[in-house]
């Protein structure tokens, strides 16, 4: 397990209209508002015709290949995910929703575009002082998240380890060359 904190920023609430595609629309208010990082809820209607991955073709084959699922028909959507920065520093929303109709469900990851039917409600808890982000891995092709502590909880851990004040940490800076 890898972790880095963060504290709560700005909440923001928005509702996505008929017709707009659930990642592309948080992904550029995200841009538009400087949000960094945050945790993203939704709720809503899911048109035909949006698409899920769900799963990959195989469990443990590489390269991995993505399997899509096509909604047929209009869809009720739940949802919950993370936006954190990319390599190059874009906002980049993970979010994974469940579509129901008539009884069935389907769980997915939206990437693949869903689109919104009438009316999507979306809260955006931005999180701050994170230096986490998500980083190409070459086993699976994914963009997966990496927490990083921040030099402040390294130092701080420092200072715990070695009984020092974070003042005293902070000015030898050993900690600097070590992995957090």
């Amino acid at each position: 397990m890898k972790y880095s904190t963060a504290r709560p920023g700005r909440v923001f609430v928005l509702r996505l209209e008929h017709g707009e595609i659930l990642h592309e629309t948080v992904e550029r208010f995200a841009r538009a508002k400087k949000i960094r990082a945050g945790t993203v809820i939704a709720l809503g209607g899911a048109d035909q015709g949006s698409r899920l991955v769900v799963g990959p073709e195989r469990a443990r084959g590489r390269p991995v290949k993505p399997m899509e699922l096509v909604l047929s028909g209009v869809h009720e959507l739940a949802g919950v995910g993370t936006i954190f920065p990319n390599a190059r520093g874009e906002p980049l929303l993970h979010l994974h929703a469940a579509c129901g109709r008539k009884g069935l469900t389907r769980t997915g990851c939206v990437r693949r575009g869903v689109r919104t039917w009438h009316v999507l409600e979306v809260v955006i808890s931005e999180l701050t002082g994170s230096p986490a982000r998500r980083m190409p891995d070459p086993d699976t092709g994914f963009e997966l998240l990496e927490p990083r502590r921040s030099i402040d909880e390294v130092a701080h851990a420092e200072a715990r380890r070695t009984r020092r004040s974070i003042d005293e940490v902070a000015h030898a800076e050993p900690w600097r060359s070590r992995r957090g």
